[in-house]
């Protein structure tokens, strides 16, 4: 029995202010990119370009989880990695005792920026498999340091 699927009507209203990419997308700079969510033309342009890549597999006769898993890699492309997770991981795993549990997302956010030269570093490491490796760990211990090194310069409030 072939499967009947219904054409979605992706129109410029569709994509408007809030697409179901662009709440996707946001949902997950929200918690892991919080410094691309300012970022509108990125979000925009990659929620449109995830629409049109759903849309184009779809006429082409594509199935429909076929067709969100397309979309998704457009939309999530390149977002494998988030320094700001791994800063969070820092503080939560070295810190924690320092810091009640509801401060710990907003101390991470606040020396974010300070951190984000640490990454450098390894940016041609950086791939989905960093979380895996030495490269990862030495990282790991290089933000240890520097936060300790921000807090006694700056207090930890």
């Amino acid at each position: 029995m072939k499967e009947t699927q219904t054409k979605p009507q992706i129109t410029d209203s569709t994509l408007g202010s809030l697409s179901y990419y662009e709440l996707r997308l946001k949902e997950l700079l929200q918690t892991s990119f919080p410094n691309l969510l300012a970022d509108t033309v990125f979000i925009k342009d990659r929620s449109e370009y995830a629409a049109q890549a759903y849309q184009e597999a779809f006429e082409a006769g594509i199935s429909i989880p076929e067709c969100d898993k397309i979309a998704s890699g457009v939309l999530f492309d390149g977002l494998f990695f988030s320094p700001f997770d791994m800063i969070f991981e820092v503080v939560s795993q070295e810190f924690d005792t320092q810091l009640a549990d509801e401060d710990l997302r907003p101390f991470a956010l606040k020396i974010f920026p300070e951190l984000v030269p640490y990454f450098k570093k390894y940016e041609n490491e950086i791939d989905e498999d960093f979380q895996h490796s030495a490269a990862y760990q030495s990282l790991y211990t290089e933000l240890t340091g520097a936060i300790e090194l921000w807090i006694e310069e700056n207090g930890i409030s």
